[in-house]
């Protein structure tokens, strides 16, 4: 059987245009993942995965996970409500094009619709600029949360790339 997706490639060129959404709560921080934790980012891979067909890393080994989270290339940041998880992100620095794709992003179920999206992309999108690249991008599907791609665009990105696709 096979199901339409809508995808959106989505961009932002400068840090100067990020609509930014800074005021977390007290209670949760934003912090980079060191030493690298391949569990936890297979944790979030599947927990946040399960409800939007992440599919491709299902698949993987312990050695696959490993290697990528270990990859150079390779930042993961975590959300935490104290000492609770709650959402992460994963950038990807395309060395070849000076670009970061914000590669994985997402909240578990019991922390969505909190608003917390926002303060989590707002986040992501700073903290690859860090990194000095020509632009940061995502892409995101319909298959996503239903406010996905609204909090793209609020943040300031903008689409450079539409597709249909049949999985």
């Amino acid at each position: 059987m096979n199901k339409k997706v809508e995808r959106n490639y989505l961009e932002i060129c400068y840090l100067e245009d990020l609509k930014d959404s800074s005021n977390l709560p007290d209670n949760y921080s934003i912090n980079f993942v060191d030493p690298v934790d391949f569990q936890l980012n297979k944790f979030f891979y599947k927990n946040i995965g399960k409800s939007h067909h992440w599919v491709d890393r299902l698949v993987w080994n312990e050695k696959q996970w490993l290697d990528y989270v270990t990859d150079k290339r390779v930042k993961t940041y975590v959300l935490k409500d104290k000492d609770e998880l709650a959402g992460y992100f994963e950038l990807f620095l395309h060395t070849d094009k000076n670009e970061i794709e914000i590669a994985y992003f997402g909240i578990l179920e019991e922390y969505q619709n909190k608003r917390l999206g926002s303060y989590l992309l707002s986040s992501a999108i700073k903290n690859s600029f860090k990194e000095k690249p020509k632009r940061v991008w995502v892409h995101t599907c319909s298959l996503d949360h239903k406010n996905a791609l609204n909090n793209y665009i609020a943040r300031g990105m903008k689409i450079f790339k539409t597709e249909t696709v049949f999985i």
